[in-house]
């Protein structure tokens, strides 16, 4: 897949710079960053934040800058995002900085270790080849190469490039009808079943609910009050049942760990006795595990699947392996949707 590669990647772009280094945006994202930078010998010079948001912050014992007093100060600088976005506003005043200043959106693991650099890619080329190969549409091939090319390079263009809305999904990858039997692993606080009964104009058969965090289950009962046919679980979904430790962030972000709180997790196919339909995994890098843990209900059922492929570096390739080895009769797509960085990159499997 190297020969997909068109730009210089990130970190050797940064090395190579003479331009001053920001940070746009404070707190885990660009702690992470600076951790990155300081590994490679890297440092910055300043953070700054949108104007209009700054209020005399400091991040790390340095006054944030706005904006436009960092233009002012430094003039032409390389700008290192360090927060996700996704609502249209905010993606539109990125798209609009990346005109005015060399921006880019690093990417930096969201579970497991190691970055994905052209390194990676390279050594992990067959791989990649191999599950382009898997792919259905000429959509997901573009939208798959998009992707490998803003992991390495940083480039939100790439994302912009191939951004697609949830509701052709919907409408045309999985589509849904008045029957379905779903099973959402990762239900957060019910944003993605409200997703299916605005797709299903709140007709369906079945919703089952996993989601292990305790704040976001309140949250999740909380917003689902009132609905019928809805069974909740505070438990995580994983390839047998167990015990594990789980940093409980109260967000979307919360996550198995080897520090925190025990948590119980079990497996789909220990937890469902039920003709499933849809079978949807956003799952902090757990989806190898569940989808290990859902194979006899997805062998059985071949129920629509929705895995999310962007927690670890390994889910591009390692995700679509393991649906095609589970059923090799799944038509398999890639979509990515509007969010930067690369969050919300996900498969799509259907019969």
């Amino acid at each position: 897949m190297t020969e997909f590669i068109r730009d210089i990647p990130l970190w050797d772009r940064l090395k190579e710079t003479d331009k001053p280094i920001l940070l746009y945006g404070m707190g885990n994202g660009a702690d992470m960053i600076i951790e990155v930078l300081e590994s490679l010998g890297l440092s910055y010079c300043d953070t700054f934040a949108s104007d209009g948001f700054v209020r005399g912050h400091h991040f790390h014992g340095k006054k944030v800058l706005s904006y436009s007093e960092a233009k002012e100060k430094y003039g032409d600088f390389i700008t290192l995002m360090t927060f996700a976005v996704h609502d249209e506003p905010t993606l539109m005043r990125i798209r609009e900085m990346s005109t005015e200043t060399e921006l880019y959106s690093p990417t930096v693991p969201v579970a497991g270790k190691g970055l994905f650099t052209y390194d990676y890619l390279k050594d992990n080329a067959e791989n990649f080849r191999k599950a382009y190969g898997f792919l259905e549409d000429e959509k997901s091939r573009e939208s798959y190469v998009n992707i490998l090319n803003f992991k390495t390079s940083g480039k939100t263009e790439y994302l912009f490039g191939c951004h697609s809305e949830k509701s052709e999904v919907y409408s045309k990858l999985i589509p849904l009808s008045d029957k379905e039997i779903i099973v959402d692993l990762g239900a957060y606080d019910g944003d993605t079943i409200r997703e299916f009964l605005t797709a299903t104009e709140g007709r369906y058969e079945k919703i089952y609910a996993l989601e292990p965090d305790a704040k976001n289950f309140r949250k999740l009962t909380r917003k689902t009050e009132g609905m019928e046919k809805l069974e909740l679980f505070n438990i995580g979904a994983w390839d047998k049942k167990e015990t594990l430790f789980f940093d409980t962030k109260g967000g979307r972000n919360s996550h198995r760990s080897d520090e925190g709180s025990p948590i119980e997790f079990d497996s789909v196919d220990n937890l469902i006795n039920d003709r499933v339909t849809l079978l949807k995994m956003d799952i902090e890098g757990a989806e190898l595990q569940a989808l290990c843990g859902a194979e006899r209900t997805i062998r059985n059922h071949k129920p629509k699947l929705y895995v999310c492929a962007y927690h670890r570096n390994e889910d591009m390739f390692a995700l679509p392996f393991k649906i095609r080895e589970l059923c090799e009769d799944y038509r398999i797509f890639f979509r990515q949707h509007p969010y930067i960085p690369a969050w919300e990159a996900n498969f799509y499997a259907t019969i």
